[in-house]
This record gives structure tokens, C-alpha cells and sequence, in this order.
């Protein structure tokens, strides 16, 4: 799986878009061609995409125009932790001290930003793949009725429906839970005085997708700024503080009873689903772990043989 990330990956996230939208297009079908149903569904599916990269550009565009142009309070920020660690005993000189500054940060950053240009084709082949899967949705569920072996086709049938449902249910509680994030988060920016409070915001609102990453990146990052912004230590450990709690808040307590039965499968298989599939294919793992999870945990419920599965990892017992 992880030598030939180039293929499985854009067919998981395909299969996952296609069941984010094959109810749109069922529905369109009753009043169009189908043909002009999946042009539709497909000028949908490139909004989506272009609307939510564009947030994703802009937002850590400014960060970066911002970093870039306080290079020099990151470095002297460092040269005085540097000081400090020495005052205190700690050696930070030699090797340490040579490569790991402020202009070492910005190339790292620089190469991220060019890697993440190159997933602009992965995108386009996961386009693709969702545009031929709508095509054959129809003829797939005809051909799994069409099985003599009813226990296959009822696998088939009802673990591709009950999939797709929950992973329905999953991005809607998704989407508010990171909405509310990024409310909370640029507003907690703004209110404190911190720099790109908007940009902050949108920045939780897209990470939230990530579980687990995108909440640390999230917090980590605003209290980086909050540290050369406010030069105080105090007010980015405090500003941390704050931006856990929303994190804790949303992430523990709001969205369980929002998501209710949807979503339940234990927090350590969710742990284990989000750094396994992002040790096997990055980030892009990371975001596509959890919905992976859901449709094994839902696919182990529809058969007697491997219903234990399912009622082991979920939280609510066989209502999986």
C-alpha cells in the first residue's frame, strides 16, 4: 500500500468523493438527463475543490508573507533562547547552532510549499476517477443484485450503502465542527490582538479536517506567533491554553452528541487509523484515514463472521 500510494490513494479518496455525491446525482437524475446530472455533479465537485484551495492558499500565503517579513525578530527570538539554554548550561553551539536558524526554517517551508504544488496532479486524477465511478454506480448495484450468493450481495449492497450514509453523516459533522473551530479560533486571534486573527481561523477550519494533526498544527503555530508578536512567553502560554481548550471542547464534547451513532468507533482505533494511513501515505493519509476506518468497521457489521470486528472497535456495541 505504501509502494503504490500513487495508485490506492486517488482511488480511496475517489470512492469517498463518490459517495459524498452519488446522492446528488440520483436526485438530479430524476429531473435531467443523466448526462446533464453528471456534468452538474462535476461543475459541484471543481467548486469544491477550487473554493476550498483557495482558502487553503490564502490563508497560509499571508502566514508565510508574514513570516517572511519578520525574519528578523524569528532569529533574534532564537538568538535569545540560545542565550538563555547557555546561561542555564545548555550548549546549543557547533552544528546545532550553524544549521538550525532562522533561514534553515524558511527553506523548509519554501520545500513544503513546492511539494505541495505536485498534489495539484493527484487531485486531477482523483477528479477523474470520481467522474467514471458516478458513471457506474447504477451498473454496480445491478451487477452485486444480480448475485447468486446472498450472503455476498447483501455484504455488497448493504455495506456500500451503510458506508456511504455514515460518511455522509461523518463530513456534515465534519464541516460544522471545523466551521465552529475556525470561528472560535479567529475570534480567540482577534480578540487577544494577535496578527492574521481571519487567516488563523481559516487555517482551523481547513486543518480540522486533519483529526489529531490539524488541531496541533493549529495551536502550535498561532502560539509561535503570539511568542514574537507579544515577545512575552506569559501571553503565548496562555494563548496555547485558550486554543486548547477550544480544541478540547469541540473535539471532546460537542462533536460526539452532534455526530451521535455515525461516528462510532472507538478514539483508539481513530488514533491508530489517522497515523497509520499518514505513515503509509502522509498527509493525505492522515486525512483519509478516518472515513477508511468507518467503511472497515461498517463492512465487518453486515457479516456474521466478522460482526465481532465491528462490535469490538465501535462505541455503541452491534448498533455499528
Amino acid at each position: 500500500m505504501s509502494a503504490a500510494s500513487a495508485v490506492f490513494a486517488p482511488v480511496a479518496f475517489a470512492l469517498f468523493g463518490i459517495a459524498l455525491l452519488w446522492p446528488v446525482q440520483e436526485r438530479l437524475q430524476r429531473v435531467l438527463p443523466r448526462a446533464l446530472a453528471l456534468v452538474a455533479c462535476v461543475v459541484l465537485l471543481a467548486a469544491i475543490f477550487v473554493v476550498f484551495g483557495s482558502l487553503i492558499a490564502w490563508a497560509f500565503g499571508r502566514v508565510g508573507r508574514w513570516a517572511m517579513t519578520e525574519t528578523s525578530r524569528f532569529q533574534a527570538l532564537y538568538d535569545g533562547a540560545v542565550l538563555w539554554l547557555e546561561g542555564h548550561g545548555v550548549a546549543v553551539t557547533g552544528v546545532w547552532t550553524e544549521h538550525f536558524n532562522a533561514r534553515w526554517v524558511f527553506t523548509a517551508v519554501q520545500t513544503l510549499a513546492s511539494r505541495a504544488n505536485s498534489t495539484l496532479t493527484f487531485w486531477v486524477v482523483v477528479f477523474v476517477y470520481v467522474i467514471l465511478g458516478l458513471l457506474e454506480v447504477d451498473n454496480f448495484r445491478r451487477r452485486a443484485a444480480a448475485l447468486s450468493n446472498p450472503a455476498l450481495r447483501h455484504l455488497l449492497l448493504g455495506g456500500t450503502r451503510e458506508t456511504a450514509l455514515k460518511l455522509r453523516r461523518y463530513m456534515v459533522v465534519r464541516t460544522q465542527m471545523s466551521l465552529l473551530t475556525g470561528v472560535l479560533v479567529g475570534g480567540l486571534a482577534w480578540l487577544v490582538g494577535l496578527d492574521l486573527a481571519v487567516e488563523w481561523g481559516v487555517i482551523a477550519f481547513t486543518l480540522n479536517y486533519v483529526p489529531f494533526i490539524g488541531p496541533l498544527v493549529t495551536t502550535v503555530f498561532p502560539t509561535a506567533l503570539a511568542l514574537v508578536q507579544f515577545s512575552s512567553w506569559q501571553s503565548a502560554a496562555l494563548l496555547f491554553v485558550a486554543l486548547n481548550a477550544i480544541q478540547s471542547v469541540v473535539g471532546t464534547y460537542i462533536e460526539p452528541r452532534v455526530s451521535g451513532s455515525a461516528l462510532s468507533i472507538s478514539p483508539p482505533l481513530v488514533l491508530f487509523a489517522v497515523f497509520f494511513w499518514a505513515f503509509l501515505w502522509g498527509l493525505l493519509g492522515a486525512v483519509i484515514g478516518v472515513p477508511i476506518a468507518i467503511a472497515l468497521v461498517t463492512f465487518c457489521s453486515q457479516h456474521p463472521t466478522s460482526r465481532w470486528l465491528a462490535d469490538l472497535f465501535s462505541t455503541s456495541g452491534r448498533d455499528v
